[in-house]
């Protein structure tokens, strides 16, 4: 077994976003990768979850597998959706806000 990537069947094709389950009232996460220079992590958020306002060491980006979120980067409030992709600058305050639920896979890299 692989010492780097964890929590994930290794050599089999999989849907990231049947991964990780959307439970009301929580925010679900599942790490892949947790290194000094490189985190990869699945989120599932239920609707009026979230982060709080903070800022990270490294740039962050967020891909959306499902549904929709409120990403408030520097204090300007994005909307990303399914498919899409948001980058949230090293150092930068932010915050994730779930008005809905969705599903997120985080890579963090410094």
């Amino acid at each position: 077994m692989s010492d780097i990537v964890k929590n994930i069947p290794m050599s089999e094709a999989l849907s990231l976003s049947a991964l990780v389950d959307v439970e009301p009232g929580k925010v679900i996460s599942r790490t892949f990768v947790q290194r000094p220079n490189l985190s990869i992590t699945l989120f599932a958020f239920a609707a009026g979850e979230g982060v709080s306002t903070h800022s990270a060491p490294g740039d962050a980006m967020v891909y959306i597998l499902a549904g929709e979120a409120k990403i408030t980067i520097d204090g300007i409030v994005k909307t990303a959706k399914t498919g899409e992709i948001i980058v949230m600058p090293a150092n930068i305050p932010h915050a994730v806000d779930a008005e809905k639920d969705f599903k997120m896979l985080l890579t963090v890299v410094q």
